[in-house]
């Protein structure tokens, strides 16, 4: 049996998911870019649809850069695209938690043991003072220094765990 051609329908979907992945690209920094070993000529679109702010002439650019995408193999581009969304989620989540455990710090007296039984390596007294300073800042409307600080202490407990 002949192998038929994808449908108008499906070519035009796949088109614009490659121009979507070539929205992304545009969206990477330099390292990353260069990171992806891609063709010269899809390169300097990438770079040259980063300075455009003319809205049409944005649209045809990131057309281009569909069609340009279209001569490349996509699927290693979107591994790279991939394994950085899964490293940002993964980041956004230690920040949610981070903020989460800031917060029950700061409203109830009892958490600072549960935390210090999840992580035993914490330090107390740094902890316990770093709250209670934190504590006091938002009483008095202070500048937030040690509820930053408490942040980042956490945040290294958390992150490393």
């Amino acid at each position: 049996m002949a192998e038929q051609n994808p449908s108008k329908t499906r070519r035009k979907q796949e088109m614009l998911e490659l121009q979507e992945l070539g929205v992304e690209l545009v969206g990477l920094d330099e390292r990353a870019l260069d990171a992806l070993e891609l063709p010269d000529a899809l390169r300097e679109a990438v770079v040259q649809a980063r300075s455009v702010t003319s809205f049409e002439a944005r649209r045809r650019q990131l057309q281009y850069i569909g069609k340009l995408m279209r001569r490349v193999d996509p699927g290693p581009i979107r591994a790279v695209l991939d394994e950085r969304r899964a490293g940002a989620r993964a980041g956004a989540a230690v920040f949610r938690r981070v903020e989460s455990w800031r917060e029950r710090l700061l409203n109830d007296p009892d958490s600072l043991a549960h935390l210090l039984a999840e992580h035993p390596s914490a330090d107390p007294s740094r902890l316990r003072a770093l709250v209670e300073s934190a504590r006091r800042e938002r009483m008095d409307a202070g500048a937030p220094h040690s509820y930053k600080e408490l942040f980042r202490a956490l945040r290294d407990i958390l992150g490393n765990a």
